[in-house]
């Protein structure tokens, strides 16, 4: 595929105080928000909506959409811009797929999002519950689409071949940052890892949707984004998220700048002049946000284009 040619947008944003007005939400309530809060905490689940404090978590939980967390709730990597728990896990826990499958089911979801934390400890990187998890849920919620945001498994293709071989609607995997702020921003990531996992996922099942996410505002510059954009054009990644970086507490990595809703906008644009199947670019955009939305609308437009042909 060509590289597309774009002029470099410069800034002259100074060292960010205080969020600006478009960084602004309300706080998260509502009967909807309740329902999900303990129905996770009766289920003994954890989400990353709050784990990594989702800006969002408003918004979807009280449409009755959460994102999974598995594997536990602690990480045995330790990214500067995440607020999940580093250190030693706990053992997996074999019943885990069963107790998401059935909040799944209570929720009577049609789309759900499976995450985890890393679990380096191990060799397969714990894959074998996602595979639990997916087949359990299209046991008890047949016609729920599922995407699972996994970990890079270190590039292994045998880890990812188990969670590959229950068929996943969606694949993903967040490349977060260029290449160049691998070592501050996720020091025990490799950024080949990335690319590998999204390429072999393609690879592996040629029908599966694969996705990615870029956080800015971290100290990239505007090339370097779009490079990384290039990267996972050329591999055939549909779907791309790009949002905010928002510092979780102050031993986090710092903000370098907030981008304007403008430069979103423009990145969204370029990101279908690449060739993006699917763009969600915005200042409290996350991995899983609309994810319901974008699996309806690329299969419907993939049953309408088979129907074509």
């Amino acid at each position: 595929m060509p590289t597309i040619k774009v002029d470099s947008i410069t800034t002259n944003s100074p060292r960010p105080k205080r969020r600006p007005e478009w960084m602004r939400l309300r706080p998260p309530g509502g009967e909807n928000f309740k329902f999900v809060k303990h129905l996770m905490r009766s289920k003994q689940l954890h989400t990353v909506c709050e784990e990594a404090h989702c800006p969002n978590i408003g918004e979807c939980w009280d449409a009755r959409t959460a994102t999974f967390l598995i594997l536990g709730d602690v990480c045995t990597r330790s990214c500067g811009f995440c607020d999940v728990k580093t250190g030693r896990p706990l053992p997996i826990d074999w019943e885990e797929p069963e107790r998401v499958a059935q909040a799944v089911k209570s929720m009577e979801l049609k789309h759900v999002v499976i995450t985890s934390v890393n679990r380096d400890e191990r060799k397969d990187g714990g894959a074998p519950i996602f595979a639990m998890c997916i087949n359990r849920i299209r046991e008890l919620q047949p016609g729920c689409s599922i995407e699972v945001l996994i970990p890079d498994f270190k590039g292994s293709e045998e880890a990812l071949k188990i969670v590959m071989d229950a068929r996943p609607e969606i694949l993903n995997h967040n490349v977060e940052t260029v290449p160049r702020l691998f070592r501050r921003v996720q020091p025990q990531d490799h950024y080949e890892w990335a690319m590998a996992t999204l390429g072999n996922a393609k690879k592996m099942d040629e029908e599966v949707l694969t996705k990615s996410g870029i956080m800015v505002g971290l100290g990239e510059e505007w090339d370097e984004l779009l490079a990384v954009m290039q990267d996972l054009v050329e591999i055939d990644v549909d779907i791309l998220t790009i949002g905010q970086y928002l510092q979780p507490s102050r031993k986090h990595l710092p903000i370098d700048r907030y981008y304007t809703p403008q430069e979103f906008e423009d990145l969204r644009r370029i990101g279908y002049e690449m060739g993006f199947r699917w763009v969600e670019s915005g200042p409290f955009v996350r991995s899983s946000y609309h994810a319901d939305k974008q699996v309806a609308a690329l299969s419907r437009m993939r049953s309408s284009s088979q129907t074509t042909e």
